[in-house]
């Protein structure tokens, strides 16, 4: 069974820094584009950042440009958020996701299969 596990998330300044992890089992992601969404509380789930299967191509939301920044361990099956001078409008829960499509998609929830649990992301001011 395939399984999307993120961690890493926390309580965290405002200015402040976390790495969210997501480990894939189950099937091997390696060949897949990978992503980050997060959603808050009372709004829809937004794209935050997406990496090509190899690594060499990325994506970032306008909000996270220069801040975050993500990558990807293909023989360890990981894909990594780091969050830098994270803001209180950074606070969501952040999700991992998995898409077949080899070149990174559009912005959108719907081109990925393979979604995680969840990781509490809060920013304190």
């Amino acid at each position: 069974q395939e399984q999307l596990v993120e961690s890493g998330g926390g309580l965290v300044q405002a200015g402040g820094s976390l790495r969210l992890s997501c480990a894939a089992s189950g099937r091997t992601f390696m060949s897949y584009t990978m992503a980050w969404f997060r959603q808050a509380p009372g709004k829809e789930r937004e794209f935050v950042a997406a990496i090509r299967w190899s690594g060499d191509t990325t994506a970032y939301s306008d909000s996270v440009q220069g801040r975050f920044t993500i990558s990807r361990h293909n023989t360890k099956n990981t894909v990594y958020l780091q969050m830098n001078s994270l803001k209180p409008e950074d606070t969501a829960v952040y999700y991992c996701s998995a898409s077949p499509l080899k070149d990174v998609p559009g912005p959108w929830a719907y081109e990925y299969d393979y979604w995680g649990q969840g990781t509490q992301v809060t920013v304190s001011s």
